[in-house]
C-alpha cells in the first residue's frame, strides 16, 4: 500500500499533469480553528491504519499554532511513523513536491527514503513569482530602488526563491537562470487569464521559452498562503519541477542510503526524515589534506550525490540534459 502524504491545506493538491490518472493524492490535515484536536487525532490514525506511515510536507512560515497542533497529534498517538518536513521552500512549491511525492510513494521507496527524498527534490524545484509590487516582499533583500520602480504603474518584477535567488524587472532584461534540465511548469494566479486579453501573459510566454519547459499546467486560485508567502495577492507564482516519475525514481534511488541510527529506518541524505536524527559521520583521519578532502566529500556532497548508473529515462533520454548531481544537504533550497 502506498504511504500517506499529506499536505496543510487544500489548495495544496494538484491534479497529475497530464489529467486524470491512477495516482494517489495528497491528504489534507487542516487548521485548529477548522478541526478539534480529537477529530485530527482520529484522521491522522486512520491514515496510520490505512498506510502505515505518514509524510506531512508543510511551508517553514505556516502559522505557529498550526506547527504546534501537528506535533500535538503526533505526541498523543505516540507515533514514530509520522514525518513532518518544514519546507523553504513556497506554497506552490510546495503543493508541485507533494504531487511528487505522492507518484514515488507507488514505488518501492521504503518509507524513510521517501521522506528524506522530499529535501533532495526541493533542490531540483525552481520557484517564483511574478510581482506587481514589492512593498511588502520580505524574502529577499531588495533595494531602495527596485521598491521605488514598483510603485510604478505597469511595473513589476520576477522573485525566483529556489533553488537560488534572484530578482529581475519584468520587460528590463532576460528572464532570470532557470534548470538546465527538463521540467513542466505549474502556474498559479487568483483568476484565469482573459482569452480576450491574450493567450500568454510573461510567466506563460517569455519564462515558459526561456526555461525550455515541456508544457504548462495552469490552476485558479492562487493558495491562500500565497498572498501571505509573497506579501501580496497579486501575485502570480511558478515552481518548475521534473514531471517524470521514472527520472524522478531513479533520481531518489541512485542516492547511498544510510540507516538511521535511532529509528533504524533507511534515509538518504544526513538527517532522518521521521525522527530527525543527524546520520553519523566518520571522523576525518589525520593523513594531511588528501584524506581531509575526501572526508569532507563524504560529509557534504557525497551524502546525496551518490551514484548515478546510466542514462536518465523517460523524457530525459535523448533530451541531451539530465538533472545535475545532488546537491549537499546542508545547502537548503533559498537558503
Amino acid at each position: 500500500m502506498p504511504i500517506a502524504i499529506a499536505v496543510t491545506s487544500s489548495d495544496l493538491v494538484l491534479p497529475p499533469p497530464g489529467g486524470p490518472a491512477p495516482v494517489p493524492t495528497a491528504a489534507v490535515l487542516h487548521p485548529p480553528q477548522e478541526q478539534p484536536l480529537d477529530d485530527a487525532v482520529a484522521q491522522v490514525a486512520a491514515l496510520l491504519e490505512q498506510c502505515g506511515h505518514l509524510v506531512v510536507l508543510h511551508c517553514e512560515a505556516l502559522p505557529a499554532a498550526y506547527v504546534r497542533r501537528l506535533h500535538t497529534v503526533r505526541s498523543v498517538l505516540e507515533s514514530d511513523r509520522v514525518a513532518l518536513l518544514p519546507l523553504a521552500l513556497p506554497p506552490l512549491a510546495v503543493a508541485v513536491l507533494a504531487r511528487q511525492l505522492a507518484q514515488l510513494a507507488l514505488s518501492d521507496l521504503p518509507p524513510g527514503v521517501l521522506a528524506s527524498a522530499a529535501r533532495l527534490l526541493a533542490h531540483y524545484v525552481h520557484a517564483g513569482a511574478h510581482l506587481s509590487s514589492l512593498a511588502r516582499f520580505d524574502r529577499m533583500d531588495v533595494g531602495l530602488g527596485a521598491h521605488l520602480t514598483s510603485l510604478l504603474p505597469g511595473a513589476g518584477y520576477a522573485a525566483v526563491v529556489s533553488p537560488v535567488r534572484a530578482l529581475v524587472r519584468v520587460g528590463s532584461g532576460p528572464p532570470p537562470a532557470g534548470p538546465g534540465f527538463a521540467t513542466r511548469l505549474t502556474v498559479a494566479r487568483n483568476a484565469p487569464r482573459d482569452p480576450a486579453g491574450g493567450g500568454e501573459d510573461w510567466v506563460t510566454g517569455a519564462l515558459a521559452r526561456h526555461w525550455r519547459v515541456q508544457g504548462v499546467q495552469e490552476i485558479a486560485p492562487l493558495p491562500a498562503e500565497s498572498a501571505r508567502w509573497w506579501g501580496t495577492r497579486r501575485a502570480v507564482e511558478f515552481a518548475a519541477a521534473i514531471p517524470d516519475p521514472s527520472v524522478l525514481y531513479q533520481l531518489v534511488s541512485s542516492v547511498r542510503r544510510e540507516r538511521c541510527r535511532w529509528c533504524g529506518l533507511d534515509l538518504i541524505g544526513d538527517r532522518c526524515g521521521f525522527c530527525a536524527a543527524p546520520v553519523a559521520r566518520a571522523a576525518p583521519e589525520e593523513g594531511g589534506a588528501g584524506a581531509g578532502a575526501g572526508a569532507g566529500a563524504g560529509a557534504g556532497a557525497g551524502a546525496y550525490a551518490g551514484l548515478h548508473h546510466g542514462p536518465y529515462p523517460g523524457s530525459y533520454a535523448g533530451s541531451g540534459s539530465a538533472p545535475p548531481a545532488p546537491p549537499s544537504p546542508t545547502q537548503r533550497p533559498g537558503r
